[in-house]
């Protein structure tokens, strides 16, 4: 924890390094690969040619420093890395390494900013803030790693599964079928939450993490991809992935989970955002929830699991309403986008108190957060996840 001169020096430079960084945090994952190639393997390269993954440690980074006086608070901002750390097997000597490349770029930044090296006692009080984070997060990460290995059918670590059936859901989306290895049971996952999935791949290991869409009580997990074209694990899932091949996954985690409420719950996805819904979707209608399911798809070829949701109408006609739209193709009553003309037919009335979920793109997800603002949805009832780097509505492409 960093002495009261500390906590002085970090007050006076914070301004000077929140201006900066995106700026340290891109230098920071270069110096991170080059010195410790034996973690890339840990990261989507996906995010880092798009910047997503930079943007995403600085805003977790800026926010802590903002919230870090409030346990709770603090606890809220480091949460999404947590149980995204977790999915990756993430260790406590990961942390050194990381914290060396980061107060590095913070010094060669401000460094180069300042046109002189940083001072000492700044770089100090710099590294003990990150070390008060790193105490913070490896934490949280060994009471999570401790819970989930305590639970019925847990584990920690990753765990060998293999595929026992695949389903092509639409075009260029497949349902995997995976069961474990050793035939013991496993951990029910809470719908919305998503697996850690790790693919050998030409001899490297590629995690990725990807939603569940199987039922809490199914006896194997099933997720479902869309094959990416330059996607390095999506198109082995589909390309190269056989029956009884190996995957490795580590328990499921994530926090976009059904709340506690009684009260309607709307759910808004576009494209492959769609697999986190469905069971947030069973989860409500087993609780007595009515629920509002909008999803937006590329045309009826891309509109996977609408038989899945044909039949949630059919058992609870009163309590389930799904509603798609196309961009393109398919019955012309069903052409359009997911817009607040939209939204304002479905939306429950703002005394019902919806809780409303939202998965799609970024450019998507920052609309309909903006759109659920305005119609007075409150901020603790706007639930979303981001598919890789959590990169924060206000960093969202328009």
């Amino acid at each position: 924890m960093p002495t009261l001169t500390q906590e002085t020096l970090i007050s006076q430079t914070a301004a000077l390094v929140a201006e900066h960084l995106e700026r340290i945090t891109a230098r920071f994952y270069p110096l991170l690969f080059a010195r410790h190639p034996e973690v890339v393997a840990m990261f989507n390269p996906a995010h880092q040619r798009s910047g997503a993954q930079p943007r995403a440690l600085a805003r977790m980074v800026l926010e802590y420093v903002i919230a870090r006086q409030d346990p709770r608070c603090a606890d809220a901002v480091i949460a999404p890395a947590v149980h995204k750390h977790v999915s990756l097997s993430v260790r406590p000597e990961h942390y050194p390494l990381v914290g060396d490349c980061l107060l590095d770029a913070v010094g060669e930044v401000l460094g180069e900013v300042l046109g002189e090296p940083l001072d000492a006692e700044v770089a100090a009080a710099w590294r003990a803030l990150y070390d008060e984070l790193a105490e913070r997060m490896i934490g949280a990460e060994r009471r999570q790693y401790q819970a989930l290995a305590a639970s019925s059918g847990g584990w920690q670590g990753l765990r060998p599964f293999q595929l026992v059936a695949r389903v092509d859901e639409a075009d260029g989306i497949a349902s995997f079928h995976l069961a474990p290895r050793d035939g013991g049971a496993i951990l029910a996952g809470e719908p919305g939450q998503y697996l850690g999935v790790v693919a050998e791949i030409d001899g490297q290991r590629h995690p990725r993490q990807y939603s569940l869409t199987s039922d809490r009580d199914a006896a194997h997990y099933r997720i479902s991809v869309r094959r990416h074209p330059q996607g390095v694990v999506s198109r082995y899932l589909h390309d190269r992935l056989e029956i009884g091949d190996t995957l490795l996954l580590s328990p499921p985690t994530g926090l976009l989970t059904l709340d506690q409420g009684d009260g309607p719950v709307v759910l808004i996805s576009a494209g492959i955002g769609q697999t986190p819904m469905l069971g947030l979707a069973k989860r409500a209608l087993a609780f007595g929830r009515r629920v509002v399911y909008l999803h937006g798809a590329r045309d009826p070829q891309h509109h996977a699991f609408a038989d899945e949701t044909a039949a949630l109408a059919g058992l609870w006609p009163e309590r389930f309403t799904p509603v798609t739209r196309y961009s393109r193709g398919g019955d012309p009553a069903l052409r359009g986008r997911i817009d607040g003309a939209l939204l304002d037919c479905y939306l429950p009335p703002r005394e019902a108190l919806p809780s409303c979920y939202f998965v799609g793109p970024a450019g998507f997800m920052a609309e309909i957060e903006r759109l659920l603002a305005e119609r007075g949805v409150a901020e603790d009832r706007r639930r979303h996840e981001w598919f890789g780097a959590s990169q924060g509505m206000a960093a969202s492409p328009g």
